[in-house]
């Protein structure tokens, strides 16, 4: 993985409406509905004619996939949070590098099914790895690739604990988040709707209460709302077949043999 500095973030390029390059992050706590959700809104950017990748933290490459493992068994967690900050920024680069730059130079759309906000709530509010280390780290794994949207996805953390519980079913067990306290659940997402207060350009905060499909609504919203999406030209069109008459389907077809040869 490469962790070498890449260019601060302040230095970033807004992706060009017109070129279809834009990177959403889906963040929010336990249960949240991020999953289903994505799945929705990478249908209707494709409806629109986008190019879509989706993807996920940590994870999104095979070395990535392996920091994720470690990271959500617990088997990292007698490290302390600030080496857990660190193997997700790890993951993160890798992820950046070989995923995410990629597909943005494609100008293809990125969704994300959690990005750096997680890192900011679970190991800085709720594992008080210092702000300031969270900044270095994403400066180096993220460099100037930074979201253009973020959709906090809020929710109550009983209600999300509920549905957490619902969807694992009795053979699952429940990930190392999974299984603390409504307390630490509730404390993330007051860090959610932090982030997203101070920085009101970026995120927009969903009410992810309700049906799926209401959700989704929500979420559209904001999409169009805050990214200039426009209908691609090569999107595929139905193919339409112009109707035959009774008499032009039963017209004989000329013959095709050769009047000389006839016998």
């Amino acid at each position: 993985m490469n962790m070498a500095t890449k260019t601060p973030p302040m230095n970033r390029m807004k992706a060009s409406p017109n070129n279809g390059a834009f990177f959403i992050t889906i963040e929010g706590g336990e249960g949240a509905g991020k999953s289903s959700q994505i799945e929705l809104l990478e249908k209707k950017f494709i409806e629109l004619g986008y190019k879509v990748i989706v993807t996920r933290e940590p994870g999104g490459t095979a070395g990535a996939e392996a920091v994720r493992h470690v990271l959500l068994s617990g088997a990292a967690e007698h490290l302390g949070p600030d080496m857990e900050a660190i193997l997700f920024s790890a993951a993160r680069s890798d992820h950046v590098d070989n995923v995410i730059e990629p597909a943005l130079k494609k100008n293809q759309i990125v969704i994300c099914d959690r990005f750096f906000d997680s890192t900011r709530v679970y190991q800085g509010v709720t594992g008080n790895v210092s702000m300031e280390l969270l900044k270095s780290l994403e400066k180096v794994a993220c460099g100037t690739i930074w979201p253009d949207l973020t959709l906090v996805l809020d929710l109550d953390p009983e209600v999300g604990m509920e549905r957490a519980a619902k969807r694992r079913g009795k053979t699952n067990e429940p990930d190392r988040y999974e299984k603390e306290s409504i307390a630490l659940q509730i404390e993330r997402r007051n860090g959610f709707l932090d982030i997203a207060s101070n920085e009101p350009n970026r995120c927009a905060v969903i009410d992810a209460s309700g049906t799926v499909s209401a959700v989704s609504k929500r979420i559209w919203g904001q999409v169009t709302k805050r990214l200039d999406l426009k209908e691609k030209k090569n999107t595929p069109k139905a193919r339409t077949f112009k109707k035959l008459s009774h008499k032009a389907l039963t017209k004989k077809k000329p013959s095709t043999k050769n009047p000389a040869n006839k016998r």
